[in-house]
Formats: C-alpha cells, sequence, structure tokens
C-alpha cells in the first residue's frame, strides 16, 4: 500500500527554518487579488511597504518552503502520485499577528491518517514558533483517491451545521485569468495550477486555481468588510474545499455574522454557484 499509516504517524516531526520579508508578503497579496483599485487607501494596506499590514493567511505561504500538501507527500510511509491528490481543508489558529517580516522555525507531523474507503486522508500539522514563542499552528487535510480499503479509522464524520437564514453580506470577488499563476510565486508549483496536460491527467478540463488562493481572497473579504479591516483581530480560520475554481471565475462570497466568529460559504458564480468553499468559520476579537 503506498501509504503506510503507522509508518506515518510514528515518523519524527521534521523542522526547518523559513524566513520571509516584506516582498514576500506584498507578493501574497497580490496573488489574492489585492490591489484593485490601485490607489484605494484600503488596498495600499496590502500593496506598499510603508503601511503594511499583513493578512493572517500569509502564514500558509510564509518561508516559501515546502508548501503544506507537498511536504505531506514527502513524509515516511507516504507514497502517491500527485494527480490523484486533493487538498480536502486547511485550518490556521494565530497565537501572535503575523509580521511582515521574520525568521523561525516550522515543525511538521503527520498527526492522523483516515481510511475513507475509496480515498485516504491525511493531516499534516505544523507549528511554527520564534524566538519569542508560538507564533501559528496550522493542520492540512490532504485527500488522496484510491489509497483507502485498508481498514483503518475512519475518522470524525461530523460536520458543522450550516448557517441558518440568509447571510449578513454577499460580495462577489471576480478571478484574474492569469490569478494561479501569479499565485504560485509564492511558493505552490503543484502542475495543477499551470500545466494544461497535467490538468487533464488529474480530471480536469483545464487548470484549477490553487484552494488556498480562495482561501486568502474569503478571509481578505471577511476582514475588509466585517472587521474594519484589522487583520490582527483574526484568531482562527478554517474551512473545507468543496470544489474547484477556474480562473477567470467569479467568487460569490456569503457571510453571516456571529459573536466572535464569522460563517462563510464560497461558490462560483459562473456555475450556478457550485459551492467552493463549506464548513468555513473565521474566530475573531
Amino acid at each position: 500500500m503506498p501509504i503506510d499509516a503507522a509508518e506515518a504517524l510514528a515518523a519524527a516531526p521534521r523542522s526547518r527554518e523559513i524566513t520571509w520579508t516584506p516582498e514576500d508578503v506584498l507578493l501574497y497579496h497580490l496573488g489574492i487579488g489585492a490591489g484593485r483599485p490601485a490607489t484605494d487607501p484600503d488596498e495600499l494596506r496590502y500593496t506598499l511597504e510603508s503601511q503594511l499590514h499583513v493578512l493572517p493567511s500569509f502564514a500558509t505561504v510564509a518561508g516559501a518552503g515546502a508548501p503544506g500538501v507537498i511536504e505531506a507527500l514527502s513524509m515516511p510511509g507516504v507514497d502517491v502520485d500527485l494527480a490523484r491528490v486533493l487538498h480536502g481543508g486547511q485550518s490556521l489558529v494565530l497565537h501572535r499577528p503575523v509580521s511582515a517580516e521574520g525568521t523561525a522555525t516550522a515543525t511538521s507531523r503527520i498527526t492522523a491518517v483516515y481510511d475513507k474507503g475509496t480515498a485516504a486522508v491525511l493531516v499534516l500539522r505544523t507549528d511554527v514558533t520564534d524566538a519569542d514563542g508560538p507564533l501559528w499552528t496550522d493542520d492540512v487535510r490532504i485527500f488522496v483517491r484510491g489509497e483507502g480499503g485498508w481498514g483503518g479509522d475512519r475518522g470524525p464524520s461530523a460536520r458543522p451545521v450550516p448557517p441558518a437564514g440568509d447571510p449578513d453580506t454577499v460580495l462577489e470577488r471576480p478571478v484574474r485569468e492569469d490569478q494561479a499563476l501569479l499565485y504560485r510565486l509564492s511558493g505552490d508549483r503543484n502542475p495543477l495550477h499551470a500545466d494544461p496536460d497535467f490538468a487533464r491527467r488529474a480530471g480536469y478540463e483545464r487548470p484549477v486555481l490553487h484552494g488556498l488562493c480562495t482561501y486568502g481572497i474569503t478571509l481578505k473579504a471577511v476582514v475588509d468588510t466585517l472587521l474594519d479591516g484589522d487583520v490582527t483581530r483574526v484568531r482562527s480560520y478554517t474551512t473545507r474545499f468543496a470544489g474547484v475554481v477556474y480562473p477567470g471565475e467569479t467568487l460569490r462570497v456569503r457571510l453571516w455574522r456571529g459573536a466572535g466568529a464569522v460563517r462563510a460559504a464560497v461558490s462560483a458564480v459562473e456555475r450556478d454557484d457550485a459551492p467552493v468553499l463549506t464548513d468555513t468559520l473565521v474566530t475573531h476579537d
């Protein structure tokens, strides 16, 4: 079996040093669509180094080392075809605001391997710390088609109850045709997002947008719309990737405001509101 659950879970954590600069942050912000309109003061805080605010989802690419999915596939006990891999979900917990530059230690390990019958799900946890203590904790859930069926733990099946009633806010965010080509410069060079032949081999009509790009676009919409543009108010952010986005499409972002939390659902407008992000929650101060 290409996934050896026992070996993956028993493997020693891997640590590496990561470093990032304001230029990395600026590139990430442009990669998720910041800077439109270019002279808007609310956008300049993402695109001008003299007043730079760091969107917390930058943590998912900080250091431009091995992105979570790629790193998980290089862990002991894991040997699978990248074309059969889907990014299933992402969770981020912020222990402190993310700075515009820094050096830290990222320590990663596989914390769970679930047998879903026709697929396997891997959970890779990365804890990032600097000299002053914990910065953030990142969980990546990876869905591997065709790798289940060994009789292992199926994992949790309960999902959050969908938000009730009409959303408090509905936004639309256009995705540029070249959005994936720009976003991949922040570190995720998976050919699924750029190579038409690879995308077809993986079962898609053309390259798809990175799930983490949609993740960043959505968090920016929450911060700008419901958190007064204050990136430091975000405490955690989790989502399930329910479908793909093709560059050039429009995202419809529905937001429900709660006590200390925002629920979100994101869909692709041009494909009859096909779900893109579900079970999405941002907690905040």
